[in-house]
């Protein structure tokens, strides 16, 4: 059987896939826009296509398709989500609507389906990034903006005054003009979000829809609190530190989230506020949780010793197999998202093999590149690197992630000015 994967990235997630795959005997094909950048034995399996478009780039699938049937499709990474919608439908494979997947990958859409739905929403409105908003009757302090289409946090601010408002605007405009975000294409980057702030602890629930119903496979909590002014995420941790009742009200309001967008098959990934004030579901991006960010999440089976990937999961339910036996393995888990302090050139990183050797850290990655340039939130799009770790209680996870992290000493180097 084949299994069709649509991704912009070219790391990490699909080596993992390729080695799931091999293991449990499944081919694999590949549409992406950097076919270039792919490994050599994969290079002959893949499909050169420009998200941004889609008639151009689903026809492209369906001629490979002619030759190298296809039996499952998954998109890794919030841009290919239409297009591998797209595709799951023109091949008569299980997948989401076109609708339900753009709903997904754009803010305010999710918004206004979440509130036709019954959900609690906090106010919003959609507007050009222009300071002159600040000045709009409809802003409540505090708030937050956040542009429509981008993810991890990317460009967004909480401000407290119209006086920080304007100033978040005016940083988030030109972000919004850079030519990385513009080379995109998605039709989103010329407006922006405003909405209400939400008090309360954040958390993220990566799960499966299978029919129409959501299997949550953990809900992840993130201990560092995220109010403000950026929300750059740093630490998650599974299981949450939450009854259970509790939890289960969670992945129920996931579900109707989900159900109001139209999702019905494939992995999911959801953030959540959650306080005095209900649940909120800030948005559902119908993919899985990126990057080495999988390797948190491992499953057994009964019967076999051995722990499974995420990745291995996703491809047998793609191609249709019953996942209900494969169970996230049942010790405390946690990954950290290693934070950039600050904008600057990495000359140099010390400390990583103490690190590795902390109690309960079973992983270290360090994935930024000597002499890359790095730039924090909310204009950055990556961290320094990855740091794992498994243990019987969640607390001794999180001190080991920050212990772990303690131990590492990054020589970040001022970049020179622009001339000219």
């Amino acid at each position: 059987m084949r299994v069709l994967i649509l991704s912009t990235t070219t790391g990490y997630q699909l080596r993992s896939f390729g080695d799931a795959a091999a293991r449990i005997g499944i081919d694999l094909m590949f549409a992406t826009d950097r076919c270039h950048q792919l490994d050599d034995p994969w290079r002959d399996e893949a499909i050169a296509v420009r998200f941004h478009e889609e008639d151009a780039s689903l026809l492209a699938i369906l001629e490979a398709a002619q030759l190298r049937p296809i039996d499952g499709v998954i998109p890794v990474g919030d841009r290919p989500v239409v297009l591998a919608a797209r595709a799951a439908r023109a091949l008569r494979l299980r997948g989401n609507s076109r609708e339900a997947a753009a709903a997904s990958a754009n803010k305010k859409l999710a918004h206004v389906r979440f509130a036709d739905a019954g959900l609690p929403v906090p106010w919003f409105f959609e507007a050009p990034p222009d300071p002159d908003v600040a000045g709009d009757s409809r802003v409540r302090f505090p708030c937050v903006i956040k542009p429509l289409g981008l993810s991890g946090s990317r460009g967004v601010m909480r401000a407290d005054t119209p006086e920080q408002l304007r100033g978040a605007i005016a940083r988030l405009k030109k972000l919004l003009s850079r030519r990385d975000v513009r080379v995109l294409r998605s039709g989103l980057e010329d407006s922006m979000l405003v909405e209400g702030f939400i008090d309360g602890r954040e958390l993220a629930i990566e799960g499966m829809m299978s029919d129409g119903t959501l299997r949550a496979f953990a809900i992840f909590d993130k201990p560092e609190p995220l109010d403000g002014p950026f929300f750059e995420e740093t630490i998650y941790v599974t299981p949450p530190d939450l009854p259970r009742e509790q939890q289960r009200a969670i992945v129920s309001q996931v579900q109707r989230a989900a159900r109001a967008l139209g999702l019905t098959t494939g992995p999911v990934h959801a953030e959540c506020r959650v306080g005095a004030a209900g649940i909120f579901v800030l948005e559902i991006a119908a993919r899985p949780i990126g990057g080495l960010c999988s390797k948190v999440l491992r499953f057994s089976r009964k019967g076999e010793r051995e722990p499974v990937p995420l990745e291995e999961v996703l491809l047998r339910h793609a191609i249709g197999e019953d996942i209900e036996e494969y169970t996230r393995e049942p010790t405390a888990a946690g990954v950290m998202m290693i934070p950039i302090p600050k904008r600057g050139m990495l000359r140099r990183v010390d400390g990583i093999e103490s690190a590795r050797k902390t109690p309960h850290v079973d992983e270290l990655h360090i994935t930024a590149k000597i002499d890359q340039l790095l730039e924090p939130l909310p204009e950055g799009a990556s961290y320094l690197g990855f740091i794992f770790a498994r243990a019987p209680e969640r607390d001794a996870v999180v001190q080991a992630l920050k212990e772990a992290h303690a131990k590492l000493r990054f020589e970040i180097a001022s970049p020179l000015p622009l001339v000219g």
